[in-house]
């Protein structure tokens, strides 16, 4: 049986045999009670890498940030978020429902970046009862596949400080971002006081994000963590494979990078489809309203996957897309759009 083409997200990626063999090897212990060596080697080696003193291995990326939130604001405090940012939009409200903390959403700018003059205006005057204490600034990278501009960090990181507030990244495609902008994680991560990490997307690990940040905020974390019901076991053979991902899958972005490029470049031959160019690995591509259940339903007779409904679609290739299922979906479009 052929194998989809699956370009749905970078979620649905396997993990390769060589990732799955490292986690039959893992040295495996009891990470609640804080024994899982291969868990403790994760932590401490992103720590390490992204330059902060501690790590925290969690289930998803979701709870990840949820817990940083947790851990940074206090209940009845705000955070500033970009109004189509994961945190805020995607996460199921988490913030708000469970930690008590009330988001005040900012429109972001075409290159994902929070405007310093709206962020400077959303602040709460401070000791004012009639308001939220505005606590936390929290971006995203890389965000609908954009790169935030290197030259936007130190700015928004001067704005927080002069503000007195702190600040997260949701660094879930962190490394996809530092391969487009040309510099090491560590140059990106060095603006902000905690990052999430995600290790299930375009690494290919099976599941599990690392939160860094200072000893005390990742302490409070791991307190959250547990709360959230995220206090898992023998969690060191996914630790394991998700070591092995660091090791064998960060450079190799760069050809994800380069498929979404090929295929932005194909389908904005076509007639009535509008290509947006991409930066990272995630291609956003418009077509005619009237055409999505269609071409939906024909991609899959074809073998290829796609999620949305349109008619702004996102196409995401990963690991698992190599040159020929480039191919295939590429003539799976194109005989879509020859034939209308």
């Amino acid at each position: 049986m052929t194998t989809a083409v699956d370009l749905r997200s970078d979620t649905v990626t396997r993990p390769t045999a060589a990732m799955r063999e490292a986690g039959l090897r893992a040295e495996v212990g009891d990470d609640v009670m804080g024994d899982d060596p291969s868990v403790n080697a994760l932590q401490a080696r992103l720590a390490a890498d992204l330059g902060f003193e501690a790590g925290l291995f969690l289930p998803s990326g979701t709870q990840s940030n949820l817990a940083a939130l947790m851990a940074h604001c206090e209940r009845g405090d705000e955070y500033l978020v970009g109004m189509d940012a994961h945190t805020y939009k995607y996460e199921g409200g988490g913030a708000a429902v469970l930690g008590s903390i009330q988001p005040q959403p900012i429109v972001q700018a075409e290159d994902g970046t929070l405007p310093l003059e709206k962020l400077a205006s959303a602040v709460k005057p401070l000791g004012d009862p009639h308001y939220a204490r505005t606590r936390l600034l929290a971006l995203e990278n890389t965000w609908h596949g954009r790169a935030l501009p290197l030259a936007y960090l130190p700015e928004a990181a001067a704005f927080a400080r002069s503000r007195g507030l702190v600040h997260h990244l949701d660094g879930a495609r962190l490394f996809n971002a530092a391969i487009a902008s040309g510099v090491a994680a560590r140059e990106i991560t060095r603006h902000f006081d905690s990052v999430s990490v995600c290790l299930s997307k375009g690494l290919g690990a099976p599941a599990g994000s690392v939160l860094v940040g200072s000893a005390e905020v990742i302490a409070k974390a791991r307190r959250w963590r547990k709360v959230l019901g995220g206090g898992w076991r023998q969690a060191g053979l996914l630790a394991a494979m998700a070591s092995h991902a660091l090791d064998h899958h960060v450079e190799r972005l760069a050809e994800d990078h380069r498929r979404a490029r090929v295929l932005a470049d194909a389908l904005r031959r076509l007639p009535g489809v509008d290509v947006e160019t991409p930066q990272t690995n995630l291609v956003f591509i418009t077509v005619p309203a009237d055409a999505t259940a269609a071409l939906a339903s024909h991609l899959r007779t074809h073998g290829v996957l796609m999620a949305g409904s349109g008619p702004r679609l996102r196409l995401v290739t990963h690991l698992d897309i190599d040159d020929a299922g480039l191919a295939r979906a590429i003539d799976a479009f194109t005989g879509f759009f020859a034939a209308r």
